[in-house]
C-alpha cells in the first residue's frame, strides 16, 4: 500500500494511533515522511477524501471531550479511557491543525475546499475557547488562522481578525515579543475589514492604543511601521491616539519620547487629505500649543518641547517649512504678546528655535518681509527677566545658524544689545548670566569672531560681577575665546584682575580661573627652568593667586611634572644658599621681570616654599602609588631640609618647612625630628592654634602619637586639683620641677587632634593602653567638677572651666573609642555624663544654676556632651528618657532664673495650647471635613480661653499669641506651595476667606475687642510681613 492510500485510511477514529503515528514521523527530521510532500502527491479527489475523513475525526474527538472540558479532565488526574484521555484529545486536534495548513499552502486553483473550510471553523473554536496552558496547539492554529488569511480564502476576516488579535496580545504577555510584533506587522491589513464605529472592536481599539506606551513596540522597525499605519486606519482614531498618548505623557522616558515623535514624524510624511489635516490640527498643534501654554515647572513640559524640536530640526523641507509656518501662525504670534510671562518665556524659545519661519511658496520679497518683521520681534526688551534671557538664548541660536543670511547692522544691532545692555543688566543675573553662556554659542560661527573680539573687552568687568553664577559663565566664556582663538583672553580681561579673582574667589570661579591661566604660567611644552621663571613671576604678581593657581594645577597636568617642577623650586632654593641668592640667571629668560635677588625678598621665598608644600599635598596619593618616586622626593628635599631651616629662619618661611617635614618620616629629617616633642613641651600655655598644629601634625604622621598623647596625660595627671594634706605635698614636690603641667594646653592638643581627620585617624588606631589611661585621667577632671563648683569661693576659675574641658573630652573620646573598647567601658561611657547631674546628685546640678559665672559654660558644656553622645548612637531609651526630662526642667526655669510659680504654670498652658493648634492642623491635611467641624465645637471654648488669656502677664500671652499667628502663616503657606502660578493667588477680603483654622482664629480674635486690644501692643506687623513675602 502506497503512502498516499494508508495516510488516508489512517485518518479516521478507528485508526486514529496510526494516524498519530504518521504526524510523529513528519515531525522527526531522521524520518523520510513529510505530510506536504504526501498531500502534494494526492490527486485533488483523493485530497477531498483527506479532508472529509479529517473532519469525521475531528468531530468525533471534539464530541467525545469537548474543549471547555479538557481543563477539568486533567485536574481530576484520574486514569481514563483514551477516546476520553484530555492529552489525547489535543494530540489528534493538532494532528489535524498540522494537516489542515499544510493542505493550505498547497492548495491549487479550482480547488473545492469547503470541507477545509469546515476543519477550520471548528478548530478557530476550539482556539476561541482553549485554556491558555495549551501554547503549541494554539500556536498551529494561530499558524492557520494567519495563513487563511494571507491567501484570501472565503471568510477570512473572521480567521484574520482572530490571529491579529492574538497576535497583538501576545506582543505585550511574550518575554521576547519580537516575532509577535513582526505577525501584527504582516497582519496589519485585517484592520481595514474592521468597523471603527462597532462595539464589539472596543477591546481591539484598547489593545490598540497601549501600543503607544508598549517601549518594544516603539522601537522595532516593524513596531514603528505598525503604529504609523494605525494613523492612517481611520480619521477618528487619530486624535484618540494623541488623547491617549497625553494621558501617558507624564509617564513616558525620554527614549520613549523620542520614538514617539518619530511615529508621529512618519505618519505626518506619509499622510495626505484629510488624515494630514487631522495629524496637523490635532497633534502636531497642539504640541505646540501645550509647549507655549504649559507651566515650565510641569512635568511634561520639557518632554512636550522635545517633540516640538523634533519637528524644528527637520527645517529645511519645503513640506516641513509650510506645515510650520501654517500651524505657528494662528497661535505663536499672539503668545509673544501674551501679558503672562511664561507663556512669552516659552513662545520665544519656540519661534527662535524655528526662526526663519516662512512660506516657501510666496515670493522672495514676502519671506525677506516676514524675516525683518520676526527679527523685530524678538523680545530682549521684555520688562520680565525670564523672557529677556530666553530671548538671548534665541537671539545667538539665530546668528550662530544665519550668520551669513543676516543684514550687517541686525548682527551688530543684535550684538551691541546684548554685550553693552544685557550683559549689564541690574535687575537680574539670570540675564547677564545668559549673555555670557549663550555668547558661547555665537563664538562657534568662525565668522562672528572679527566683530566679537571689538566687543567683548567691554565686558571685562564682569568678572567682578556680584553673582557667583555671571563670573562663572564669563569665565566660560573665556574659555570658549581661548579654544576657538577669536581673541586674545587677556585682551578681554587684564591679567592682574584674573589674578585678583583668583586669589579670593569660590572653588568653582578659581578652578576656571587656573583653566585660563594654566599655558601662561605653566606651559608643560617649556623647560622646568621656565616653568619656576614663570612660578617666581606669579608670585611677584600676586602671592595668594599663586598658591590658588598650584592649589588646582594637578588637575591640568601629569604628577611626573608637578615633581619636576617642586625639584625645579628646590634648585632655585637651592642656588640661593649657595650663591647668597644672586637669580641674575634664573630670571635672564623671564623678559618682564627684571633679576631679582631672591635672599632678601623673604616674601617670594616663603611663597616658594608654600608652592612646594601645596604641589607636594596635591600629589601626595600618587607619590604613595609610586614607591621609587616618592623615595627619590623624600631623599632629596631631606638632603636641604635642615639647611633651609637655618637659612630661612622667617616665620613665614618655617611654617612651609614644617609642612614639608610632615610628608617625610622622621629618619629624613633628624635634625629636626628630634626637637619636635621638646618645642611642643616648652609652647607657651597660651599658645594659639597656629603655633603648635603643624608640630602635632609632624609628630602624628612620624608615628610618635603615642608620646603626644603620653605628654597630655602626664600633664592632666600632675596638674589635677588635690585638697588636704596630700595636695600639700603634692605641692611640695612640684616644686622641685623643672617643668610645670599645661593642662590647658594640654586639652588644646588633645582638641586638635580629635578635630582632624587625619591627626584622629593616627590617635584612634593606636592600642587601648593610652587612650585608657588619657580617659580615666579626663574622668578624674569629671569628677573634680563637684567639688570645684562646691568650693569655687576657693578655687581659682582656670580650674573650673579645664575641668569643663575635661569633662567634654572624656565624653568625647569615650565616643570615639566605642568600637575598640569593651562591653563595661562603652556603658561606663554611656552614663558617665549622669552621675553628676541626676538623683542623688539632683542638688548639686540645681546649686550650680546660682554660680552666676559658671553655669552657662557649665550647662552648654553638659548639653553638648549629651547631644554628641546621641549623635554619634551610644544612648540608649532611658538616657534619652532623662535628658528630655532634663532639658524641660531647663526651659521651664526661664533663662536658669527662679521664677515664680505662677508664671511657670502659665508657661506650661500656653504650650499646651500651641500642641492643641498643632493637633488641630495635623487633623485638617488628614480629615478635612471632620477637623472642620471639631474646630467649628472649639470657637466657644477657644473664645473663653483668649479671654482668660489677656488677663497674664506679657511673657505667657506673648507665646499664645506667637502660637497664633504661627498657625495662620504655616497654614497659609501651605495653601500658597500647592499654587503653581502667581497669579493664581487670591488676596483675602475677610476672615472667611482664609484657610479653615486661620479664619477660625481670626474670627474669635476679631469678634472680641477686648482680645484686639491685647492684640494690638504685639507685633503684629510681623505676620503681615510674612503673608507679604508669601504672596509675592
Amino acid at each position: 500500500m502506497s503512502k498516499r492510500k494508508a495516510f488516508l485510511k489512517a485518518a479516521c477514529k478507528e485508526n486514529v494511533e496510526d494516524f498519530l503515528h504518521f504526524i510523529q514521523l513528519h515531525k522527526d527530521k531522521t524520518e523520510p515522511f513529510d505530510v506536504e510532500e504526501v498531500v502534494q502527491e494526492m490527486p485533488r479527489d483523493q485530497r477531498e477524501a483527506l479532508w472529509g475523513r479529517l473532519a469525521s475525526l475531528l468531530q468525533d474527538v471534539l464530541q467525545d471531550l469537548p474543549p471547555e472540558c479538557w481543563e477539568e479532565g486533567r485536574e481530576e488526574g484520574m486514569e481514563v479511557e483514551l477516546a476520553k484521555d484530555p492529552k489525547h484529545i489535543m494530540a489528534v486536534v493538532d494532528a489535524v491543525a498540522l494537516v489542515a495548513l499544510l493542505s493550505l499552502q498547497v492548495l491549487q486553483d479550482g480547488d473545492t475546499y469547503s470541507i477545509l473550510l469546515e476543519i477550520a471553523h471548528k478548530l478557530h473554536a476550539v482556539l476561541v475557547s482553549l485554556p491558555v496552558s495549551e501554547a503549541p496547539l494554539q500556536l498551529h492554529i494561530h499558524t492557520l488562522c494567519e495563513a487563511w488569511w494571507k491567501k484570501g480564502l472565503k471568510e477570512k476576516e473572521k480567521f484574520g481578525h482572530t490571529a491579529f488579535l492574538i497576535s497583538l496580545q501576545k506582543s505585550f504577555i511574550s518575554k521576547k515579543p519580537g516575532v509577535e510584533i513582526q505577525r501584527v506587522w504582516s497582519l496589519h491589513d485585517v484592520l481595514l475589514s474592521l468597523d471603527y464605529t462597532s462595539e464589539d472592536n472596543k477591546p481591539i481599539i484598547n489593545l490598540l492604543l497601549q501600543c503607544f506606551h508598549h517601549l518594544i513596540m516603539c522601537m522595532l522597525l516593524q513596531g514603528k511601521r505598525f503604529l504609523v499605519f494605525l494613523f492612517s486606519w481611520n480619521v477618528n482614531f487619530i486624535w484618540l491616539i494623541h488623547a491617549y498618548y497625553l494621558l501617558c505623557l507624564a509617564e513616558v522616558n525620554v527614549t520613549m519620547t523620542t520614538h514617539i515623535v518619530e511615529i508621529y514624524f512618519r505618519a505626518w510624511k506619509k499622510a495626505s487629505g484629510d488624515f494630514l489635516e487631522q495629524i496637523e490640527t490635532s497633534c502636531i498643534q497642539d504640541f505646540m500649543q501645550c509647549a507655549i501654554f504649559l507651566h515650565r515647572a510641569s512635568p511634561v513640559h520639557a518632554k512636550v518641547r522635545q517633540i516640538v524640536s523634533y519637528f524644528q530640526t527637520r527645517k529645511g523641507c519645503n513640506k516641513v517649512d509650510k506645515m510650520l509656518y501654517n500651524l505657528y501662525k494662528p497661535i505663536l504670534w499672539k503668545a509673544l504678546n501674551a501679558p503672562n510671562f511664561e507663556v512669552r518665556a516659552n513662545a520665544t524659545l519656540l519661534f527662535t528655535e524655528a526662526f526663519p519661519i516662512i512660506d516657501p511658496d510666496q515670493s522672495n520679497e514676502n519671506i525677506d518681509n516676514n524675516i525683518q518683521k520676526q527679527l523685530d520681534t524678538v523680545l530682549l526688551g521684555d520688562p520680565h527677566p525670564t523672557v529677556r534671557s530666553t530671548a538671548t538664548l534665541g537671539v545667538c541660536k539665530i546668528l550662530a545658524k544665519c550668520w551669513e543670511l543676516l543684514p550687517p547692522t541686525i548682527i551688530t544691532d543684535f550684538l551691541k544689545k546684548l554685550v553693552l545692555e544685557l550683559a549689564a543688566d541690574t535687575s537680574s543675573p539670570d540675564v547677564r548670566c545668559s549673555v555670557f553662556k549663550c555668547l558661547t554659542i555665537v563664538l562657534d560661527n568662525a565668522l562672528s569672531h572679527p566683530l566679537i573680539e571689538k566687543l567683548l573687552p567691554t565686558l571685562k568687568y564682569n568678572l567682578h560681577d556680584n553673582s557667583e553664577k555671571v563670573r562663572t559663565a564669563f569665565l566660560d566664556m573665556l574659555i570658549k575665546v581661548k579654544a576657538v582663538r577669536a581673541a586674545k583672553f587677556w585682551d578681554v580681561c587684564k591679567m592682574d584682575h584674573l589674578l585678583a579673582r583668583l586669589a579670593i574667589d569660590s572653588p568653582s570661579v578659581s578652578k576656571r580661573v587656573v583653566d585660563l591661566l594654566f599655558k601662561s604660567f605653566f606651559p608643560v611644552n617649556e623647560s622646568e627652568k621656565e616653568w619656576c621663571c614663570r612660578c617666581i613671576t606669579l608670585i611677584q604678581m600676586n602671592p595668594m593667586a599663586a598658591r590658588k593657581f598650584y592649589q588646582y594645577a594637578y588637575k591640568h597636568t601629569a604628577p611626573t611634572n608637578i615633581i619636576k617642577l617642586m625639584l625645579a623650586i628646590r634648585r632655585v632654593l637651592n642656588n640661593c644658599i649657595q650663591t647668597d641668592c644672586d637669580l641674575t640667571d634664573i630670571n635672564e629668560s623671564n623678559k618682564e621681570n627684571k633679576p631679582v635677588n631672591l635672599g632678601k625678598d623673604v616674601a617670594v621665598l616663603s611663597s616658594l616654599l608654600e608652592v612646594v608644600v601645596i604641589l607636594w599635598r596635591s600629589v601626595e596619593k600618587a607619590l604613595k602609588q609610586n614607591e621609587e618616586a616618592q623615595k627619590y622626593t623624600v631623599a632629596k628635599f631631606g638632603n636641604v631640609l635642615s639647611k633651609y631651616f637655618q637659612t630661612f629662619e622667617d616665620e613665614r618661611c618655617t611654617v612651609p618647612l614644617i609642612q614639608m617635614a610632615s610628608f617625610m618620616p622622621s629618619a629624613a629629617v633628624p635634625t629636626f625630628s628630634c626637637g619636635v616633642l621638646s618645642r611642643l613641651r616648652r609652647m607657651d600655655p597660651g599658645a594659639v592654634p597656629t603655633h603648635y598644629s603643624q608640630l602635632l601634625d609632624c609628630i602624628c604622621s612620624w608615628g610618635q602619637t603615642a608620646d603626644i598623647l603620653e605628654l597630655i596625660t602626664d600633664w592632666l595627671t600632675e596638674a589635677l586639683p588635690k585638697h588636704g594634706e596630700k595636695a600639700n605635698a603634692s605641692r611640695k614636690v612640684r616644686i622641685q620641677e623643672t617643668m610645670e603641667a599645661k593642662p590647658d594646653l594640654a586639652l588644646a592638643y588633645l582638641e586638635y587632634l580629635l578635630n582632624h581627620t587625619s591627626t584622629q585617624q593616627k590617635v584612634l588606631t593606636l592600642c587601648q593602653t593610652p587612650l585608657k589611661q588619657l580617659h580615666a585621667v579626663l574622668g578624674n577632671w569629671k569628677v573634680s567638677l563637684v567639688s570645684l563648683n562646691i568650693n569655687s569661693h576657693q578655687t581659682k576659675r582656670p580650674n573650673l572651666e579645664t575641668a569643663l574641658k575635661a569633662f567634654i573630652f572624656h565624653s568625647r573620646l569615650g565616643a570615639h573609642l566605642q568600637h575598640d573598647v569593651s562591653f563595661s567601658f562603652c556603658i561606663r561611657c554611656r552614663f558617665s555624663c549622669l552621675v553628676i547631674f541626676f538623683p542623688p546628685a539632683w542638688s548639686v546640678f540645681i546649686f550650680f544654676f546660682s554660680i552666676v559665672p559658671f553655669r552657662d559654660n557649665l550647662i552648654y558644656s553638659f548639653l553638648t556632651v549629651c547631644r554628641d553622645i546621641i549623635l554619634v548612637g551610644l544612648a540608649d531609651e532611658t538616657f534619652k528618657g532623662q535628658i528630655l526630662h532634663l532639658c524641660s526642667l531647663i526651659l521651664l526655669s526661664g533663662e536658669y532664673e527662679q521664677e515664680a510659680a505662677t508664671t511657670v504654670i502659665l508657661g506650661v498652658v500656653a504650650n499646651i495650647f500651641q500642641k492643641i493648634i498643632e493637633l488641630l492642623a495635623r487633623r485638617l491635611r488628614k480629615e478635612p471635613e471632620e477637623a472642620k467641624r471639631l474646630c467649628q465645637s472649639a470657637v466657644p471654648s477657644l473664645s473663653e480661653f483668649l479671654q482668660m488669656a489677656q488677663t497674664w502677664d506679657r511673657a505667657p500671652l506673648s507665646g499664645v499669641f506667637s502660637t497664633i499667628f504661627a498657625a495662620i502663616i504655616v497654614e497659609k503657606r501651605h495653601l500658597l506651595q500647592k499654587i503653581t502660578h502667581p497669579e493664581e493667588v487670591i488676596t483675602p477680603e475677610s476672615a472667611e476667606d482664609m484657610p479653615p483654622l486661620s479664619s477660625i482664629l481670626l474670627s474669635v480674635i476679631l469678634n472680641s475687642p477686648s482680645v484686639c486690644k491685647q492684640v494690638s501692643p504685639f507685633p503684629f506687623f510681623f505676620l503681615g510681613f510674612e503673608l507679604t513675602l508669601i504672596f509675592s
